[in-house]
């Protein structure tokens, strides 16, 4: 047993033996056998050696009145000093207390500049506004002198500069007919000339007796400031004729936004003796978008007469309205040829309601009353007519 054991460990040594021989073997020197040889690595370039850094120079000290620069404390870093999010404080080397740094700027001048509460120092650092100082009252005067112009003056309430007169185009094209384009264009964008002719009422009235026809239309030619005005507006029976007639010629200039001041003529054509008047009155759009027209009338027999008259368009749909209307008419003394008695003569009330099919034509039915008020009742029953009458009415509004 001894023996058998001994040569099975040494034939297991002898196994192992062999690979780990075989893979420390030189192979360059069996034929046949060429190997590679190993590459060289490169040698490294030797590195330049560094610069000698010089010192750097020391900066030269700032007299700043004894006054040290550096922050009182870190709740405002330079650099967020330096974007105009905080001020930092400064504090004095003599005495520790604290103050507020005052303006490099101003040190120069050896005086502070004034704040300007409206610009407080962060917002002039991040370009929010200006600040007001001494500094630009030369600015102020320069401007005055021509030294500025256009968008260079200060802020103020200065007459704005007068516009180019160097037309870029006339150097290609005629003046002359450039000229020309220019007054077309300003024509055309603001100060063209218009025509309107309306009738706010054209209808037929049903009423106790005989039936009538009223209308009342107002035409214009002009601009928006200045215009040449016509008014008309009359009744009549009909088999009888018309009753009387009132046209009106008026010169309207625009005094503001909403509101026209006329003056004129008026002509009063009927079965009674005609008169003629000079007019002055108004007409435009009150608040709440009251229609209004007001006027007064001397006659050229010395009378004077006033009228006021008004409407409202009460929207129930975007084609459905409702418009109610008022005219009161006085006289400053009794006229008896014309049976109008002084004080307040007559009231006319009204309601119509229209449908605009378009907004230029629009049908409309109503009711109206007529009411003749003190003398002007008393001449009316004189001569043997109802001072007081109710109409069913039709009619058609229309403009263009």
């Amino acid at each position: 047993m001894t023996r058998a054991s001994l040569f099975l460990a040494g034939t297991a040594a002898l196994a192992f033996a062999v690979p780990a021989t075989a893979q420390s073997m030189d192979h360059s020197s069996m034929p046949g056998m060429t190997m590679p040889a190993e590459p060289k690595k490169p040698a490294a370039k030797p590195q330049p050696a560094p610069p000698p850094q010089s010192e750097p120079a020391p900066m030269p000290e700032m007299d700043h009145g004894g006054m040290d620069m550096k922050p009182k404390d870190a709740s405002c870093a330079p650099e967020h000093a330096a974007m105009g999010h905080c001020t930092p404080e400064a504090k004095s080397s003599d005495n520790g207390s604290s103050a507020e740094m005052p303006d490099m700027g101003a040190m120069d001048q050896g005086t502070v500049a004034p704040a300007d509460p409206d610009c407080p120092p962060e917002h002039a650092k991040m370009g929010h506004c200006t600040p007001k100082d001494a500094s630009m009252e030369p600015m102020e005067g320069m401007a005055g002198m021509g030294g500025a112009s256009g968008t260079d003056l200060p802020p103020g309430d200065a007459a704005a500069p007068a516009p180019p007169s160097d037309w870029y185009a006339d150097r290609i094209y005629p003046k002359a007919e450039m000229e020309h384009s220019r007054h077309a264009m300003m024509e055309e964008n603001g100060a063209q000339k218009i025509a309107f002719i309306s009738f706010n009422l054209a209808e037929y009235q049903a009423r106790k007796g005989h039936d009538g026809f009223r209308w009342d239309g107002e035409a214009w030619y002009g601009g928006d400031i200045n215009r040449l005005t016509v008014k008309s507006e009359g009744e009549g029976v009909f088999g009888e004729g018309i009753e009387g007639t009132e046209t009106q010629l008026l010169y309207s200039r625009a005094v503001g936004p909403y509101f026209n001041a006329q003056a004129g003529i008026r002509q009063d054509l009927g079965p009674g003796p005609d008169r003629t008047y000079a007019t002055v009155g108004f007409e435009g759009l009150a608040p709440y978008w009251f229609e209004v027209e007001g006027a007064l009338f001397l006659s050229n027999k010395g009378d004077l007469h006033g009228r006021l008259e008004g409407y409202y368009d009460q929207r129930i749909t975007q084609k459905l309205i409702l418009q109610p209307i008022a005219e009161l008419n006085f006289a400053l003394q009794d006229v008896p040829e014309i049976g109008v008695g002084s004080g307040l003569s007559d009231v006319e009330l009204g309601l119509r309601l229209r449908y605009e099919i378009v907004k230029e034509f629009a049908p409309y039915v109503g009711v109206e009353w007529e009411r003749k008020v003190g003398d002007t009742a008393r001449f009316t029953r004189a001569a043997g007519e109802d001072p007081s009458s109710v109409s069913l009415v039709a009619g058609v509004r229309v403009w263009f």
